[in-house]
């Protein structure tokens, strides 16, 4: 038997009850049908039923938010030791579970499994990165001034609402709620429509760890219902979502009447600059892997190709060979470099960019092509002759489409970077130091790497600016988004108070 044969037999073992069952949602620790009933969730690589999906609502919401609030004080108040070992345990239930979840994960959103593999893993790093800080959450600092001795602390805001996308569900989910638990907010999460399947697993592992009923609750369903009502609910203290930055202007909108708190983490236009001195196999290699991998559905991906004029030539000619040999394929073969992209709304909009190419005056130069009728499968695609006003340069495609724009100077290639509503991530090839400091003090990004891929340090702040994003994840910048800032004041003697009224 191949592998692939082997993982389409363990994927249906694993995926039996879910179409005996369905996926419910999970509300103070008992499975709930949703007030506006069902709706599919359905594979990309043969669009065949994976499960019916109980489809919440506001009263979903509202029953979810109430659990996580009645189950706030008593979670917060636990000792952090103790919080600590249950994410530990989390983390070991997900590891225990890591193939069951990387090959729901393919199915459910057509990732190649070398990487979704990874992924399941890399969510029980986050849960265990954040385990390490629960201790420490809450230190503050001592700031002694003339009269007083000034404590700061930190206390969690209360329970949160946690929004994550389809790209790479089960580790963006991890990567949102394992901290929040771990400053001891309590979570509501609505898992995007298009890949439910992962969050239902998380949950089962985070109870069967000893979480407590109601720390969290998951409510699946639309946007415009279930997230539109947990963006709005009074007892919802903040919201984490990941996803469209058109999505999340909407997030703050529907919060700003319960003055909600938002950490939002949006779309990117990501550009990789290569210059002329670079080691330009290893750049080559960073750019194939920052756009193609994942099936380009990434926010970091680095979309626009930016390569200096006196290079360009052979780039592309080398980039092409290379992308023309990428492998297209079932997911959950061991040999496969991309899968389908997710949805068929979602493969619509990104093949529709080869025709707005054409009609902009850009080059297919490889791809450009979908792959047979089973599935939602593209090849990937690179253009060339672009240039940076052109709709494939200015826009988010959020798929395995590549824009490669020349640029002539240090100058140059800074103004065509920062042209874009979007400041997510950067990347820089240079074997110059000190152009590389100057380019990235004035390159507009919320993260940059030098002679690098994204390579992901889980203490170091993510986010970006402009379009892309308001907050930061990671380390302490995730604690400082799920807890409340408080000062205390000791009087350190009996300082002169000013009398007022007094005879």
């Amino acid at each position: 038997m191949t592998v692939l044969a082997e993982n389409i037999q363990k994927l249906d073992s694993y995926l039996a009850r879910f179409r005996e069952r369905g996926i419910l949602n999970r509300i103070a620790g008992q499975d709930k049908a949703g007030e506006a009933g069902l709706f599919e969730t359905r594979s990309p690589v043969d669009k065949s039923l994976i499960s019916q999906v109980a489809q919440g609502g506001a009263a979903d919401i509202d029953a979810a938010a109430g659990a996580a609030s009645d189950a706030f004080a008593a979670w917060r108040d636990l000792p952090a030791t103790q919080r600590r070992n249950i994410l530990i345990r989390i983390a070991e239930g997900i590891e225990a579970r890591a193939e069951e979840i990387a090959l729901c994960e393919c199915w459910d959103t057509g990732q190649a499994n070398r990487f979704m593999s990874k992924a399941a893993l890399r969510g029980a790093e986050n849960f265990r990165y954040f385990a390490d800080q629960v201790v420490q959450a809450r230190d503050g600092q001592h700031l002694k001034s003339p009269t007083l001795m000034n404590v700061t602390t930190r206390v969690p805001i209360g329970p949160v609402g946690v929004i994550t996308p389809w790209n790479t569900p089960f580790m963006l989910s991890t990567w949102k709620i394992a901290p929040a638990l771990a400053a001891g907010c309590t979570v509501v999460h609505k898992p995007a429509e298009a890949s439910p399947l992962t969050a239902r697993l998380l949950v089962e592992i985070a109870e069967e760890a000893g979480l407590p009923p109601g720390v969290l609750n998951t409510v699946n369903g639309f946007g415009e219902e279930a997230g539109k009502a947990l963006c709005a609910h009074p007892k919802i203290k903040a919201v984490a979502f990941v996803g469209e930055s058109r999505t999340g202007s909407l997030i703050i909108k529907q919060g700003a009447d319960t003055l909600k708190r938002n950490h939002l983490e949006l779309g990117g236009k990501n550009p990789v600059i290569v210059f002329d001195d670079a080691d330009l196999e290893r750049a080559l290699d960073a750019v194939i892997f920052m756009i193609y991998s994942i099936n380009g559905e990434r926010c970091t991906s680095s979309s626009r190709l930016l390569v200096q004029d006196t290079i360009r030539e052979e780039f592309e000619a080398k980039l092409v060979e290379r992308v023309n040999n990428i492998k297209v394929g079932h997911p959950l073969d061991p040999k496969t470099e991309i899968g389908p992209l997710v949805t068929e709304e979602h493969f619509n909009k990104v093949t529709s960019y080869f025709d707005i190419a054409k009609e902009d005056g850009a080059t297919v130069a490889a791809g450009g092509v979908t792959v047979g009728d089973a599935g939602y499968f593209v090849r990937p695609t690179l253009f060339t002759g672009a240039n940076n006003r052109m709709r494939i340069a200015q826009e988010e495609i959020f798929g395995p489409v590549l824009t490669s724009i020349p640029f002539s100077t240090e100058e140059e290639a800074l103004q065509i970077a920062n042209d874009i509503p979007y400041g997510l991530t950067g990347y820089v090839w240079t074997n110059d130091l000190t152009r590389a400091l100057r380019f990235t003090d004035k390159l507009e990004a919320g993260m940059i790497w030098v002679n690098s891929e994204n390579v992901r340090h889980l203490p170091t702040p993510f986010g970006g600016v402009k379009a892309s994003g308001i907050g930061r994840d990671g380390g302490d910048w995730s604690f400082e988004f799920y807890m409340e800032q408080k000062h205390i004041g000791f009087a350190t003697g009996q300082h002169k108070i000013a009398k007022l009224g007094a005879l």
